[in-house]
């Protein structure tokens, strides 16, 4: 299930004229059977909600006051999410005589008077905002709205907003809707909010939510995957610069390709991309691959894999990117151990839909063909799943077929995608037969035979900023520094990195300096050793210009590599 909590405003959209008719109230009993929770966004004032809505029971949280109150009905527990408003404010509107209504956080008044308050905030030199709703005139604490109040929500349910789908009416909904993984607008809403949403229902209002209600509960909301396409995850770019993604659920995706092509780099990008999305990653690995991964907390070390129960806490909060490291364990301990793993983690799945993706490195060694009936489960049981193998051809036969699709990546990719198209028994995809240069790859939609896509895949970030640190600040080794001699060899001052190359540059004698300039010794260094052709070009265009006075060089290729690396280490 992907969808498990639906987050609805009140007043226009749940509400109209201020009340909920039975039949709504009805269908958001039918939505809590199904196992999934309700929690509602609202501008009201906690007590005044309660006046006209007394079946607060059926949500699991109340957001009430645009984002800065959250009630929990089965205890009654009430947390402020801001500052109370500060008496002289409230004191300076009474004074002008502005109707307003105060709650625990919230200041509201209605039109005309959001000028009055407009210059009492400047004129009191307050960090408040004004937030609108058809006519209501709202001031909140700087930084709160229903966006922020849901997430709070969803924080103590232990739920994510990848998992849930909003549906309101007005301009303050815009925040929380276009947080949620699936934001929805009732037809009667205001068309700002109809263009903020992936998706409009055909009825107004109660009815609305109920028609809303009624898709969640018949496919779980699986004909709106086509309206999500703002979450598609970027693999790369093709030849011609267009985009190449895959879809956030529902997809097993393999990669392979032969050792060193590349893989753990091509995934360590692909969760990168995943993380800044907010979706949830668990990753096994057996070989310590992802041991450096950033913002993961990495569980197991010399003294031996995790325990179970240790993996499911860390997999419990919502934002945690979670590694299971099983270099420790012998080869033939690992799938015994993924066994114990996986009804556990299938249960987590059940109860919250995360972790949105699950990373399996070494697919062939826990989940080769005799190891048929823990393929199937698991083919069933996940949902969004990321493959990574050398042999493409030794896993279970239920885990092929499940494979959506393939990035085949190294020297050899149209033979890693026959290897794949023979094991699982697919007609292969017929493509011209050529290595692929490093960072690119192969993507097959494994059930349309001539769906194949070339791409250049996108780095990760972190990798680029580390080799960045590595260059500009780390010791590159005898081999490939950079070494000042002159003219007959006089000098060997070695530059182990690129704040040395431009230390010793700046030092040397004009004669050493240029020596090395004209035979183009800079840029060769910079294309072969620091691997950066666009910087090596930069330099070049310095190198070939005659008229440049040896400082006026050095200045340049300084500002050069100051702007790539130095200036920024």
């Amino acid at each position: 299930m992907r969808y498990h909590v639906l987050a609805s405003d009140y007043d226009g959209t749940l509400a109209s004229q201020g009340l909920v008719d039975d039949e709504t109230l009805q269908a958001l009993e039918r939505l809590r059977l199904s196992g999934r929770k309700l929690v509602m966004v609202t501008g009201r004032e906690l007590d005044d909600l309660g006046r006209v809505f007394p079946h607060l029971d059926l949500f699991d949280r109340i957001v009430a006051e645009n984002g800065a109150l959250l009630y929990c009905p089965a205890t009654r527990e009430v947390r402020s999410l801001g500052e109370a408003p500060p008496e002289e404010f409230v004191a300076a509107l009474l004074r002008l005589r502005i109707p307003l209504s105060a709650g625990r956080v919230i200041v509201a008044t209605w039109e005309p008077h959001e000028t009055a308050v407009l210059e009492t905030i400047r004129d009191l030199g307050l960090e408040l905002q004004v937030v609108f709703n058809k006519g209501a005139v709202m001031v909140l604490p700087s930084g709160i709205n229903k966006a922020t109040g849901l997430r709070a929500a969803l924080d103590e349910l232990g739920l994510s907003l990848r998992n849930c789908v909003g549906v309101g009416d007005a301009e303050n909904d815009h925040a929380f809707l276009s947080e949620c993984e699936c934001g929805v607008a009732v037809a009667n809403a205001l068309d700002s909010t109809r263009a903020h949403a992936d998706w409009t229902t055909q009825a107004d209002h109660g009815a609305g939510v109920r028609e809303l209600i009624d898709a969640l509960l018949a496919d779980d909301l699986r004909h709106l995957a086509p309206c999500l396409e703002r979450h598609a995850v970027p693999l790369g770019q093709s030849a011609d610069g267009s985009p190449v993604s895959v879809p956030p659920y529902g997809e097993h995706l393999l990669i392979a390709g032969t050792s060193g092509s590349g893989k753990s780099t091509l995934a360590a990008g692909f969760l990168e991309r995943l993380s800044e999305r907010g979706y949830q990653t668990c990753i096994i690995d057996p070989e310590g691959d992802y041991a450096n991964l950033d913002g993961a907390l990495v569980l197991g070390d010399e003294g031996g894999a995790p325990g179970v129960d240790e993996v499911l806490t860390a997999l419990e909060q919502p934002a945690m990117k979670v590694v299971i490291n099983l270099v420790e364990l012998t080869f033939q301990n690992r799938p015994a151990y993924f066994d114990r793993f996986l009804p556990r983690l299938q249960d987590l799945c059940l109860r919250t839909g995360r972790p949105h993706w699950f990373l399996v490195d070494e697919t062939h060694h826990l989940l080769p063909p005799e190891r048929e009936a823990a393929a199937a489960t698991v083919a069933q049981e996940l949902h969004s799943v990321l493959w990574i193998t050398v042999h493409p051809d030794r896993i279970a036969p239920s885990l092929l077929e499940r494979i959506d699709r393939l990035l085949a990546i190294g020297q050899e990719p149209v033979r890693t995608l026959n290897l794949y198209a023979a094991a699982a028994k697919r007609p292969p995809p017929q493509i011209a037969d050529r290595p692929l240069a490093p960072g690119e790859a192969l993507l097959w939609n494994v059930r349309e035979p001539a769906s194949v896509q070339q791409f250049a895949a996108h780095p990760p970030r972190v990798l680029q900023r580390r080799h960045k640190r590595k260059y500009a600040q780390g010791d590159l080794g005898t081999e490939l520094s950079f070494y000042f001699q002159g003219p007959e060899r006089r000098l060997n001052l070695r530059a182990n990195n690129l704040a040395a190359f431009v230390q010793i540059g700046e030092g040397v004698d004009d004669e050493t300096w240029e020596y090395h300039l004209r035979r183009g010794d800079y840029s060769r260094w910079f294309n072969a050793n620091i691997k950066d052709p666009q910087l090596a070009d930069a330099v070049r265009a310095v190198e070939r210009d005659a008229t440049l006075p040896p400082a006026e060089t050095r200045a340049r290729i300084r500002a050069l590599v100051d702007a790539r690396y130095t200036g920024t280490a």
